[in-house]
């Protein structure tokens, strides 16, 4: 609403400073808004467009993917996106669901949220991370809203809400700095307690898992508990030596040794890391190239790029060609590239050491994770460890990939949480 020179409005001819319009900023602030997922019919035709205009490098000079995504992984997915991608199918799919925005801390956040007509259903947040999106969960809101029709029981339901980071997808961009992982741990606590749950649980994986890790620290009476498909759980000297590349520490069990060689392959394989962490402004061709901010999305670490290359080569295993696209399409369309990158920038937490959790933890190692934790390690940096389960398939975008297995792990995981 239009505000009077001096802050307040006027009211029958004199200044009432403040009381109306700070009530309803105030009511304004924390509206939820119902929002539509629509991409106008103008910017499919231009990223069509852009997608077949794309001025292609010479293949690469070797044959495995050390120089980075395969240009002929590059070529599949942009011939594919051109030409049999509909991004229409996806919008009907997520507009299935209901989205809401609300004001948090001064930015736009978008989420979805979905009821369980089941009694007695636990609230849980599903927390995303980069360069994924509210997307990769998307296929977990049926199985978990109700149950029954995906092999469950009534007692297994959840309501589900998935929200979108600062930044990312249909949030807003913050325009200031400090928008960092405690920031949006605040944030997501607030909407939580903004759509009327006194406790809930929290689910992350990559910065999703840093997320609630922090959300636990921050406000273990409002958490009633936390799972994890990334832990912060290295031991802090372990975590130094494999980020140094030095040989792996003497005296490791078998499970850790393999989770010790896993990490330090990580370490040298994200540099994408580093570049956002250290100059995101400088990606800004990844907004005017679809096709570039394709390859950049794809060449997250090793084993993801392998399974998401073997997609394109004709297999059929986990993520589809359109899951990936979905995911692409929506940092397209949004132009989120840049506002995404930032969080590397801002963030001050180390990704994988203990963050001083106590509420209860279920931790669900996948082997194609940037390490498969052991339990060793879990025990010692989540006191309050009440699941544990070291899987035999998945991988980083485990929920993506996997999601009738992951959603028995959050049915196994919070179980014993349930009264």
């Amino acid at each position: 609403m239009r505000r009077s020179l001096f802050g307040g409005v006027l009211v029958a001819g004199s200044l009432l400073l403040g009381t109306v319009s700070n009530a309803q900023t105030a009511a304004a602030d924390t509206a939820i808004r119902p929002f539509k997922v629509q991409i106008a019919e103008s910017e499919l035709a231009d990223l069509k467009q852009r997608i077949i205009a794309t001025r292609w490098t010479e293949k690469e000079t070797v044959n495995d993917h050390s120089q980075g995504v395969p240009s002929k992984t590059v070529h599949e997915l942009a011939t594919y996106w051109a030409t049999k991608y509909d991004w229409r199918k996806t919008e009907a799919r997520l507009n299935r669901y209901p989205h809401f925005l609300t004001k948090i801390d001064g930015v736009d956040i978008h989420y979805v949220h979905v009821r369980s007509k089941e009694k007695n259903a636990l609230p849980i947040i599903l927390t995303h991370g980069w360069p994924g999106s509210f997307i990769e969960l998307m296929k977990l809101i049926d199985p978990l809203t109700n149950p029954v029709a995906y092999g469950g029981k009534p007692e297994d339901a959840f309501d589900v809400v998935i929200p979108s980071m600062p930044g990312y997808g249909f949030s807003g961009k913050p325009t200031t700095t400090g928008w960092n992982p405690d920031r949006i741990a605040k944030a997501y606590v607030t909407l939580m307690k903004r759509l009327g749950y006194k406790k809930f649980l929290a689910q992350g994986g990559d910065w999703g898992s840093v997320i609630v890790d922090i959300m636990a620290v921050q406000s273990p009476n409002d958490l009633l508990g936390i799972h994890t498909n990334m832990p912060g759980a290295i031991p802090a000297d372990i975590d130094k030596s494999a980020f140094a590349g030095a040989p792996a520490p003497s005296g490791l069990t078998p499970d850790e040794r393999h989770a010790y060689d896993q990490v330090s392959v990580t370490y040298k394989n994200v540099y994408y890391a580093f570049f956002m962490g250290s100059r995101p402004q400088t990606l800004t061709g990844l907004a005017d190239s679809p096709v570039g901010l394709a390859t950049f999305l794809l060449d997250h670490d090793p084993r993801s790029m392998a399974l998401i290359t073997r997609t394109f080569a004709g297999q059929k295993e986990g993520l589809t060609k359109d899951d990936v696209l979905d995911n692409v399409s929506l940092y397209w369309f949004t132009n989120t590239a840049i506002s995404a990158a930032r969080l590397y920038w801002e963030n001050k937490s180390n990704y994988f050491s203990p963050k001083g959790v106590t509420v209860p933890v279920a931790v669900s190692a996948f082997p194609d994770e940037l390490y498969q934790t052991p339990r060793s390690w879990a025990e010692k940096a989540y006191p309050n460890l009440i699941y544990y389960n070291k899987l035999e398939k998945g991988g980083h975008f485990a929920a993506w990939e996997q999601p009738e297995i992951f959603t028995q792990e959050l049915r196994n995981s919070f179980r014993s949480l349930r009264k």
